[in-house]
């Protein structure tokens, strides 16, 4: 199996010394069957006076440090380990039970996947149902994967990937009308569109691995990634990446999964001081296959 490592810097500056409350880190890639964890060490600047690990009501890992110093800078420094077997794209055969749309949801998985098969914003007009709608076939039923592959190669191709600065995820409504946002904000929509038609779907945080013969095809490197996650009956979670057009796990590094992405922030916290001490924050994030960590460490 590939290892892969991942370097992730976050970086705050003040212009005076601050004190600073309590942060949530959430960095640690979920263990599963395609990820195990080989090694981590997180590295903080000023010491935490505490650190502790507690696990969220997702299931996701959670460092909480607390501080008694001041400073002028608090830095984040995440090193991971990986070991990584991708599951390629799904197949359903037609013998299984969400092989067409519409399906139903078993009666005992059913009341554990409301949450993700509500709809949690607003759709007064019904544009992003109508737009969800028009992966449909004219004469039920559908192929599931159909509609999902649909969704996911249509975002990638007809909308306008661009980073913002301002904090947060837009509205799905204004990622349908605008054509364009973060891989968070992509990820959202198909969420919510996924959700109207009544199909289970979550949000999905972690990172990107860029292999260099896809530098010029992924987006999204050099940051913290989001993507989807859909539940099917008899295929469990399946991911689904609207920013790159990826259905699987191929290059993604799954660290969280939420049911709105409020709830999976990478990094969050206050300090306390003057609002105007804050002057910038920088993140550095590196995902690299181990031996060509090496070959560049070497040369």
């Amino acid at each position: 199996m590939p290892l892969l490592t991942i370097h992730h810097k976050t970086e705050y500056r003040y212009d005076r010394p601050v004190a600073f409350g309590e942060h949530s880190i959430m960095l640690r890639p979920r263990d599963g069957h395609d990820l195990r964890v080989l090694d981590s060490r997180l590295e903080i600047a000023p010491e935490p006076m505490s650190l502790r690990w507690i696990h969220d009501v997702f299931g996701n890992s959670v460092a909480i440090a607390g501080f008694d110093e001041r400073a002028d800078r608090l830095t984040f420094n995440w090193h991971v380990t990986v070991e990584y077997n991708p599951v390629e794209e799904f197949a359903l055969t037609p013998d299984d039970a969400a092989y067409f749309y519409p399906f139903v949801y078993d009666d005992e998985e059913f009341p554990d996947l409301v949450q993700y098969v509500t709809p949690q914003y607003a759709d007064p007009d019904g544009e992003i149902a109508e737009w969800a709608r028009a992966f449909l076939d004219e004469e039920a039923p559908t192929p599931t994967f159909k509609i999902l592959s649909g969704m996911t190669h249509g975002i990638r191709k007809a909308f306008k990937y661009r980073k913002r600065h301002e904090q947060g995820t837009q509205h799905p409504l204004d990622t349908l009308q605008t054509r364009s946002g973060t891989c968070r904000d992509y990820a959202l929509f198909m969420i919510e569109a996924l959700r109207r038609l009544g199909i289970a779907a979550r949000f999905v945080s972690g990172y990107i691995f860029v292999p260099e013969d896809l530098k010029e095809r992924h987006v999204g490197g050099g940051s913290t990634h989001a993507w989807v996650q859909v539940y099917l009956p008899s295929a469990g979670w399946i991911e689904f990446d609207p920013t790159n057009g990826i259905v699987g796990t191929r290059d993604l590094i799954r660290v969280a999964v939420a049911r709105d992405p409020r709830q999976a922030i990478p990094l969050h916290g206050v300090y306390i001081g003057p609002a105007d001490a804050f002057t910038e924050m920088e993140v550095k994030i590196r995902v690299e296959a181990c031996d060509e960590e090496l070959e560049t460490e070497d040369s």
